[in-house]
Order: C-alpha cells, then sequence, then structure tokens
C-alpha cells in the first residue's frame, strides 16, 4: 500500500467556535483514535489533503503532529455540503501486526470478449472493502475482465485476493457487459440456433 506523509498541529481549543476559526484560516479540524491509546486532536493544513483525498489510490498515512509520527489511515471525511470544502477527517492508529478494514481500489486489466463484441462494460463497484495486516495489504486490488461476455457479471465471490478477506457481499456484481439494443435480437437468435425466421 502507498504512503504519504502529512503534518498536523495539536489543538489547542476544542468546540464549535475554534473549528470555524481553523477554518477560516484555511485549517481542518482532525482527530487521530486507536485502540487503547489517547485521542489527539489536531488540525492539518486543508491543501495538505489534496495527494489523498482527491486521487483513486488509497494511502497508508504517516502522521506528523508536533514532530510526534504516528501510521495511520483516513477513517471518515466530512465536505461542506455546499462548497465541498473539507471540514473534518478521522484517522486512526495502525500497527503491521494487527488487521484492518479499509477500501482498496480495484484496477480491471484485459479485454473483455463481450467489449470486442460489441457491448459496453460497466463498472459496478470501483472500491472493495478487505480486511487484512497492513504489511500484506497491496496497492489495487486487480480483476481480469478477459474472458467476461456479453450480458455477463464478474461477482465479488469470483475475485481472489490472496491473504486478503473481502468484505463486500459475495453475489454483488463488480462488473459486467450490457449488451446494447442493436445486438440483442441478434445475441437471442444466436442463443436459440434452431428459431426460425
Amino acid at each position: 500500500m502507498k504512503s504519504l506523509t502529512i503534518s498536523g498541529n495539536k489543538r489547542v481549543k476544542a468546540g464549535k467556535s475554534a473549528n470555524y476559526q481553523l477554518r477560516s484560516q484555511g485549517f481542518v479540524p482532525c482527530n487521530l483514535y486507536g485502540e487503547k491509546a489517547e485521542n489527539i486532536e489536531f488540525s492539518v493544513f486543508q491543501a495538505d489533503f489534496k495527494d489523498l483525498v482527491y486521487s483513486p489510490d488509497t494511502f497508508k498515512v504517516e502522521l506528523d503532529i508536533d514532530g510526534e509520527r504516528f501510521t495511520s489511515v483516513l477513517q471518515e471525511i466530512q465536505f461542506h455540503p455546499l462548497s465541498e470544502e473539507i471540514i473534518h477527517a478521522d484517522f486512526v492508529r495502525i500497527s503491521d501486526d494487527k488487521p484492518i478494514k479499509i477500501q482498496l481500489p480495484i484496477n480491471f486489466t484485459g479485454n473483455s470478449t463481450g467489449v470486442r463484441a460489441g457491448g459496453k462494460l460497466i463498472k459496478k463497484l470501483r472500491n472493495l472493502k478487505v480486511k487484512g495486516i497492513p504489511a500484506e495489504l497491496p496497492d489495487f486490488i486487480e480483476v481480469d475482465i478477459t474472458e467476461l461476455d456479453l450480458g455477463k457479471s464478474i461477482k465479488v465471490s469470483e475475485i481472489s485476493a490472496g491473504n486478503l478477506e473481502i468484505l463486500n457481499s459475495p453475489n454483488n456484481p463488480v462488473a459486467t457487459v450490457e449488451i446494447p439494443r442493436g445486438l440483442r435480437g441478434k445475441t437471442e437468435e444466436a442463443a436459440t440456433p434452431g428459431k426460425k425466421k
């Protein structure tokens, strides 16, 4: 899994008015949570979230808070409903020997049989929720769509993720190839070759 370093400063004051003041100065109020560890309230300059949030990748975040370093992942982020600015972020501490739950992006590979026949690839999921040891987490989960034919789908249950446990419902489709209207009649005829014209 890719790593990213973000620097922040501990928050001296908490509460709505203090958070409002931070946001007006271009900072995002944040929390760092951890099992059996003290929660830390801190702030990060809004522009420093760019590479973390506006990316299809999932990152392990090395937080530098007033010189103290913590290995974490972004757990939750909140956006302003109108301006779309980041208004709050929660991080959770991780360690290499304890499993975590995280979203990993899907990387589709191969040239689908159904697409080559004129179908349209529909990506139903862009990420998969997985559980695994941080040291074993890949940058993405690869899904080969080479054998995906017209009208067919790949389901979560068909995906191999090594030592990771996939938490999405096994029956959920990950990708499907839609049959265009112009091909539907021909596809039905091909499926029933004995049908009279």
